[in-house]
């Protein structure tokens, strides 16, 4: 038997490729199908199944395109409703891949879909538990995203049913079972996730929260506690996943179209497109497309874009690195932004030699700050990292106002006053003032390299550390958030 974690860093996400005697399963795949079509044909084997833990929210799977080039059967627990073929599976039921079999467990709790997947090798022993969202390494999955989907359900309902399915019918499963989850951390699918992406269940038994002794409540009140809002994107990728989408070649087609400066500024003024800048912060601060915002490539791209563009639809206009147009709207598609209608040739770079008007956001080095706010008292510094981190460790005087909220809290910002800005290493310092910038506001000083650059220049007072683990025993509303800044949250 052969066995392979596909992990995606930007998504924290993982697929698996399990093949045996020439026959291959591939489980949550992303939508990009040829690393799966590759190792494939390298090893003479055809796919066989498409293994589906759920309806994904954070990202569009490639079980359609996949299935379509291979004449594999997708795979649904018991309850999914797609609206293409798939084969239901019961609870239970047993399938057959080569020499080792796969048995589908019905899991509900973190949807009413999820299931996993207990594989057992040639010999017949049980060796691997494909957990989707289900069990994560050090967590379990939130309980409240298919509220969002199906009427009359709760958080609290699904976290009861998610307590029923880890103690009937995952915990009295043998330790030495080893776990492959879909996320780890960094994913907005649960709240602890560790770094680790693989472990043994035995210890997963003894060091995740979820699954230490406790009644139905007290796992209810412990996995709902301290749960922020999930993207605005994710219910329409679970209707994309449910019902279908575009192939990703017609994607890949539209968004690739090249376009002359000319073109380019014709079709946003006619289609009233975004212009999303994708090349790195401080390059994009020197000088962009008037309006454009910039969320790098080269960090959390697609989660930000989910976050931050609310309209899933909405046609996008390409600015990248030249070389780099086909990663971008693959990354774009990955979570269903499907609307980029073409980039711009040449790059940045084409669109100032062709004459074209440019804007610039000004950006400033930490160890300039303290002269700065002695001539203007007035200036206000703007730290814009997640509620933990700030609360861990801060500027003194440095007011808050995280990224992730900033569609429903852009009021906030007075267009008079004149802000600092920082992250923690100016990745979404530059994605807070493009957008801010785009909207109006021109009042705003971008700090380079954010928080780490103001710590190491030892030129600002800061507040004493606290470990966020200590935060999120004190204050379980903010517990999902202060382990953000614990899991390596930087970008």
């Amino acid at each position: 038997m052969k066995l392979e974690q596909i992990y995606t860093g930007c998504l924290a996400q993982g697929a698996y490729y399990i093949e045996s005697d020439g026959e291959a399963a591939v489980i949550d795949p992303l939508r990009e199908t040829g690393p799966y079509l590759a190792r494939a044909e390298k090893n003479g084997a055809k796919i066989k199944y498409v293994l589906e833990t759920h309806f994904h929210a954070d990202f569009v799977s490639g079980h359609l395109d996949l299935a379509e080039k291979t004449g594999a059967t997708i795979v649904y627990g018991p309850t999914a409703k797609p609206g293409f073929n798939a084969h239901i599976a019961q609870d239970r039921e047993m399938l057959r891949l080569g020499g080792i079999s796969i048995e589908v467990i019905h899991t509900p709790g973190h949807t009413l879909e999820s299931t996993c997947y207990l594989v057992s090798d040639e010999n017949g022993r049980q060796v691997g538990l494909f957990t989707g969202d289900t069990l994560f390494i050090g967590d379990v999955g939130r309980p409240d995203l298919a509220q969002k989907v199906v009427r009359d359900l709760t958080q609290d309902k699904l976290a009861g049913m998610l307590y029923d399915s880890l103690h009937a019918k995952i915990l009295p499963l043998s330790d030495d079972i080893i776990v492959y989850p879909a996320h780890g951390a960094g994913s907005a699918c649960g709240k602890n996730m560790s770094k680790e992406t693989t472990d043994s269940l035995g210890h997963q038994k003894a060091i995740n929260y979820a699954l230490q002794p406790m009644d139905k409540q007290t796992f209810i009140q412990k996995v709902t506690d301290g749960l922020t809002p999930p993207p605005a994107y994710f219910p329409a990728n679970v209707m994309m996943n449910m019902q279908g989408y575009d192939g990703i070649e017609d994607v890949l087609n539209r968004g690739m179209q090249s376009l002359t400066p000319e073109a380019f500024e014709i079709a946003a003024n006619e289609t009233g497109a975004l212009i999303l800048d994708t090349r790195a912060a401080q390059v994009f601060a020197k000088g962009f497309i008037p309006y454009s915002i910039n969320i790098g490539i080269d960090g959390s791209f697609a989660p930000w874009v989910g976050a931050l563009v609310e309209d899933i639809r909405q046609p996008i206009l390409l600015v990248t690195d030249p070389g780099r147009e086909e990663e971008v709207v693959t990354r774009l598609a990955r979570v269903g932004y499907d609307n980029a209608i073409g980039h711009l040739a040449g790059g940045f770079q084409a669109w100032e030699e062709a004459g074209k008007e440019t804007d610039r956001i000004q950006s400033v080095e930490a160890s300039e700050i303290p002269a700065l706010l002695e001539r203007n008292p007035e200036w206000q510094i703007l730290d814009v990292r997640k509620p933990g981190e700030y609360l861990a460790e801060h500027v003194e005087g440095a007011e808050n106002l995280p990224l992730d909220y900033l569609n429903e809290h852009l009021a906030e910002i007075d267009s008079n006053k004149t802000y600092l800005v920082h992250c923690a290493g100016g990745y979404r310092s530059m994605i807070f003032n493009s957008i801010i910038r785009a909207s109006g506001y021109h009042n705003l000083i971008d700090v380079a390299g954010g928080f780490k650059a103001i710590c190491e220049s030892g030129l600002m007072k800061v507040t004493n550390y606290v470990c966020p683990t200590t935060l999120a025993a004190g204050n379980g509303a903010d517990n999902g958030q202060a382990l953000d800044a614990l899991n390596g949250e930087t970008k």
